[in-house]
Protein backbone atom coordinates (compact mmCIF):
# COMPACT_ATOMS: atom_id res chain seq x y z
CA UNK A 1 0.00 0.00 0.00
CA UNK A 2 1.45 3.30 -0.71
CA UNK A 3 1.45 5.95 1.61
CA UNK A 4 0.80 9.67 -0.19
CA UNK A 5 1.01 12.43 1.36
CA UNK A 6 -0.38 15.76 -0.32
CA UNK A 7 1.30 18.80 0.05
CA UNK A 8 -0.71 22.29 -0.22
CA UNK A 9 0.41 25.69 -1.17
CA UNK A 10 0.75 28.26 1.89
CA UNK A 11 -1.47 30.29 -0.37
CA UNK A 12 -3.93 27.49 -0.04
CA UNK A 13 -3.69 26.98 3.86
CA UNK A 14 -4.39 30.72 4.69
CA UNK A 15 -6.97 30.83 1.51
CA UNK A 16 -8.82 27.99 3.04
CA UNK A 17 -8.17 28.90 7.14
CA UNK A 18 -9.66 32.19 6.21
CA UNK A 19 -12.74 30.46 4.22
CA UNK A 20 -13.24 28.62 7.26
CA UNK A 21 -13.05 31.57 9.83
CA UNK A 22 -15.36 33.47 7.77
CA UNK A 23 -17.67 30.65 7.67
CA UNK A 24 -17.29 29.76 11.66
CA UNK A 25 -16.97 25.97 10.35
CA UNK A 26 -14.08 24.07 10.22
CA UNK A 27 -15.49 20.61 10.12
CA UNK A 28 -17.37 22.00 7.04
CA UNK A 29 -14.38 24.02 5.17
CA UNK A 30 -12.27 20.63 6.02
CA UNK A 31 -14.78 18.20 4.29
CA UNK A 32 -15.52 20.51 0.99
CA UNK A 33 -11.96 20.87 0.49
CA UNK A 34 -11.43 17.31 1.42
CA UNK A 35 -8.45 18.32 3.87
CA UNK A 36 -8.25 16.80 6.97
CA UNK A 37 -9.99 18.49 9.69
CA UNK A 38 -6.46 18.28 11.58
CA UNK A 39 -3.78 19.89 9.37
CA UNK A 40 -6.61 22.49 9.09
CA UNK A 41 -6.95 23.19 12.35
CA UNK A 42 -3.09 23.43 12.63
CA UNK A 43 -3.18 25.42 9.98
CA UNK A 44 -5.68 27.51 11.37
CA UNK A 45 -3.48 28.06 14.62
CA UNK A 46 -0.40 28.84 12.30
CA UNK A 47 -2.44 31.54 10.32
CA UNK A 48 -3.24 32.90 13.67
CA UNK A 49 0.20 33.19 15.26
CA UNK A 50 1.63 34.87 11.95
CA UNK A 51 -1.51 37.49 12.56
CA UNK A 52 -0.14 37.75 16.31
CA UNK A 53 3.17 37.06 16.85
CA UNK A 54 3.08 38.04 20.61
CA UNK A 55 1.51 34.31 20.55
CA UNK A 56 -1.33 32.90 22.83
CA UNK A 57 -0.69 35.51 25.35
CA UNK A 58 -2.76 38.73 23.49
CA UNK A 59 -5.17 35.87 22.37
CA UNK A 60 -6.18 35.15 25.82
CA UNK A 61 -6.66 39.16 26.65
CA UNK A 62 -9.13 39.10 23.67
CA UNK A 63 -10.76 36.18 25.38
CA UNK A 64 -11.31 38.40 28.72
CA UNK A 65 -12.26 40.87 26.37
CA UNK A 66 -14.65 38.88 25.02
CA UNK A 67 -15.70 37.80 28.91
CA UNK A 68 -16.05 41.11 29.98
CA UNK A 69 -18.13 42.33 27.08
CA UNK A 70 -20.80 40.10 28.00
CA UNK A 71 -20.70 40.26 31.37
CA UNK A 72 -21.45 44.25 30.40
CA UNK A 73 -24.19 43.29 28.46
CA UNK A 74 -25.81 41.02 31.03
CA UNK A 75 -25.45 43.72 33.37
CA UNK A 76 -26.84 46.42 31.55
CA UNK A 77 -29.97 44.09 30.60
CA UNK A 78 -30.60 43.81 34.19
CA UNK A 79 -30.18 47.22 35.19
CA UNK A 80 -32.79 47.93 32.14
CA UNK A 81 -35.14 45.23 34.01
CA UNK A 82 -35.02 46.70 36.75
CA UNK A 83 -35.62 49.84 35.64
CA UNK A 84 -38.72 49.03 34.07
CA UNK A 85 -39.84 47.53 37.35
CA UNK A 86 -39.38 50.40 39.75
CA UNK A 87 -41.43 52.69 36.97
CA UNK A 88 -44.06 50.18 37.33
CA UNK A 89 -44.13 49.86 40.90
CA UNK A 90 -44.03 53.43 41.53
CA UNK A 91 -46.90 54.47 39.37
CA UNK A 92 -49.13 51.65 40.94
CA UNK A 93 -48.31 53.71 44.15
CA UNK A 94 -49.83 56.63 43.12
Amino acid sequence: MENRTTRYSEDFKNKAVELAIERGNLVAVSRELKVSKVSLRSWKTKYEQQLNPVGRTLLKEQEEIKRLRKALRDAEEERDILKKAVSIFSTKDR
